[in-house]
């Protein structure tokens, strides 16, 4: 028997018992049935609930692969934008996400140029050693049901071929880029302080010389412009008046 069937077993047992202690209480049997599919019913929602949580890691799946894999369309910024969205609601939801969530966003911002918030989400993959599957011995259970349906899927990738291309995809991106996106994140990163210091060393250079002494100050008075500014539109219209007058 499988852990899905010792788990269904177990439960089963635990309301046979419930039953039964309710029934030697004296409740009447009408509303341990009435209580019993209150219940159920519950129970069966917060699995649904549950159930729904765990699609939405494969959904992000495709949705991020499509981005990440397509280099000849030309995506918009909200749409990207709306892929991490999905992306970060993925990874906080869950205690423990698959080191795979990390990688797609980590790329996904690469994308869309936050080389910062990048680089944060590939270093945990590239320089990280916890964030190797192997090291996640102590899964939650939103972790354990995620890999139950994984492997039920790479057992039987008929049932979702779309979500198991995205998943094969995007395992290929981060055994092969994931270190070259790391690496270009932090370049980029690290030309942006010296793009800024050319132009303060000019405006040092301004105010003052080696020796304390000012060189340029720049002038903080307006110049006086030479041109008269021009005469309101009420003039010229009354001298081009005066002259059709006396022309005639």
């Amino acid at each position: 028997m499988n852990n899905k069937g010792k788990e269904a077993a177990q439960r089963l047992l635990a309301i046979i018992i419930i039953i039964a202690m309710l029934g030697v209480m004296g409740i009447p049997f009408s509303v341990i049935i009435f209580f019993a599919t209150v219940t159920f019913f519950i129970w069966r929602a917060v699995q649904h609930t549950e159930h729904q949580e765990t699609g939405r890691v494969f959904e992000f799946y495709i949705a991020a692969n499509d981005v990440i894999r397509d280099e000849e369309r030309h995506w918009f910024g909200f749409e990207i934008a709306e892929v991490i969205e999905r992306g970060e609601r993925v990874l906080h939801a869950m205690s423990d996400p698959p080191p795979l969530v990390y990688f797609a966003l980590g790329a996904l911002y690469h994308k869309a140029g936050d080389h910062e918030a990048a680089a944060e989400h590939l270093s945990y993959i590239v320089e990280n050693d916890l964030s190797d599957e192997r090291h996640r011995v102590a899964p939650s259970s939103e972790l354990r049901r995620y890999v139950h349906i994984l492997r039920k899927l790479e057992r039987e990738p008929a049932l979702a071929p779309q979500t198991m291309a995205a998943i094969r995809s995007l395992e290929r991106a981060r055994h092969n880029r994931a270190a070259f996106l790391l690496a270009e994140c932090r370049e980029c990163l690290d030309t942006i302080p010296s793009l800024a210091a050319p132009q303060l060393t000019d405006v040092s250079f301004k105010q003052t010389s080696s020796d304390g002494a000012r060189l340029l100050k720049p002038d903080a008075t307006p110049r006086q412009t030479t041109l008269a500014p021009p005469p309101p539109i009420a003039e010229v219209l009354r001298d081009l008046y005066e002259e059709e007058k006396k022309t005639a």
